[in-house]
């Protein structure tokens, strides 16, 4: 807090003349009280152009009591008073005033900063001579804060779309090196791409905060069970547990993987066919784990592929990084088993 100057003979005549503008210049003194931009008269003929009218908006602005206000510095409540680029564009101010003001970061009383534009406008007497200073104050916080949203949003745009184009360039690359006819590259790609875009729609609705197992499995399931009337043959069990974005992308691309490889070769194959899903979260040493098995059942009979297509990479690899923890597809000859092992996310439990 600035310490408190005291009163000069000079500077209460400044606040008598103030005062005479009352008389004088009432509605204009009057508007000045009690307008709710934050307004003060300096003095023009004392170094340091000390403060002899404030009005109720300034006061709530700053936190200052008007006794305190009154025969201080103009810069007094300056957040760094040494700051030499902020007390030039002051400087400037008082000289020519300008269309744009000048932005100082100041300090409340009770120790808050915040950002204000100032502008400066000479008042004359008579003779033409400049005898006090008339100064606004337009409050810049929201203004920033909103800046720095901003900001955040863009980066976190930024993050997102990379994330988003190295996920598109393994698909592609992925496509590309496990076929050679180009209608199932066309068809590799789409189906995935079509399964990242499902999952950003979910964390869109979600404001990309983040979105529940649930919500992504029946999700990234939709259009399977949707095709061919496959919905009462995928049965799903566990509690909403919510991820945050990324690991959501990842496991909804990886459950899309899932679905395709039953629906060409697996449960999903044949009419009679079914999947299940559960999982369940259960105590370890070192925290909550996440156990969730995908089991197809009276599919055509597994048998082990000859080499590892993009789709078990994905899960085996890709999600197992992501999620920190382990995947395994166990190609049994009755069904494929997928057994999941990853860390249960921190406040993990939906509503």
């Amino acid at each position: 807090m600035a310490k408190i100057a005291s009163k000069s003979d000079e500077q209460r005549d400044a606040e008598a003349n103030v005062e005479g503008f009352e008389e004088k210049l009432g509605p204009f003194v009057v508007a000045a009280e009690t307008t709710r931009m934050a307004m003060v008269f300096a003095d023009a003929r004392q170094l340091g152009n000390p403060i002899i009218f404030a009005n109720d908006s300034f006061l709530s602005l700053t936190g200052y009591d008007r006794k305190e206000i009154l025969a201080q510095n103009f810069n007094f409540l300056m957040a760094h008073v040494a700051d030499a680029e902020a007390l030039a564009r002051i400087k400037a101010e008082f000289e020519s005033g300008s269309d744009c003001g000048a932005e100082v970061l100041y300090r409340r009383k009770d120790g808050s900063e915040f950002w204000s534009d100032v502008f400066i406008s000479p008042v004359r007497n008579k003779n033409g001579d400049v005898v006090q200073y008339f100064a606004s104050f337009v409050d810049l916080t929201r203004h920033k804060e909103a800046l720095t949203q901003s900001r955040m949003l863009i980066d976190e745009l930024n993050h997102r779309v990379k994330n988003t184009l190295a996920t598109v360039q393994s698909i592609v690359w992925q496509a590309l090196r496990t076929n050679s006819n180009p209608i199932a590259i066309r068809s590799a790609i789409e189906s995935r791409l079509l399964a990242l875009s499902l999952s950003h729609d979910l964390l869109t609705r979600e404001n990309w905060k983040s979105a529940g197992l649930l919500d992504v499995v029946h999700n990234a399931l939709a259009p399977f069970g949707v095709a061919g009337g496959r919905a009462d043959r995928i049965t799903i069990k566990g509690e909403n547990i919510r991820f945050p974005p990324q690991a959501a992308l990842a496991l909804g691309i990886a459950f899309n993987e899932l679905a395709t490889n039953a629906m060409k070769y697996g449960s999903l194959s044949n009419e009679k066919g079914s999947v299940l899903i559960e999982w369940k979260t259960a105590p370890t040493p070192e925290g909550d784990r996440l156990i969730l098995h995908w089991r197809e059942r009276d599919g055509p009979q597994v048998k082990l592929p000859s080499h590892r297509g993009f789709g078990s990479r994905v899960i085996e690899r890709g999600l197992a990084h992501e999620l920190q923890g382990t995947a395994h597809l166990d190609y049994r000859p009755d069904g494929l088993v997928c057994a999941i092992n990853i860390p249960t996310p921190l406040g993990a439990l939906d509503g």
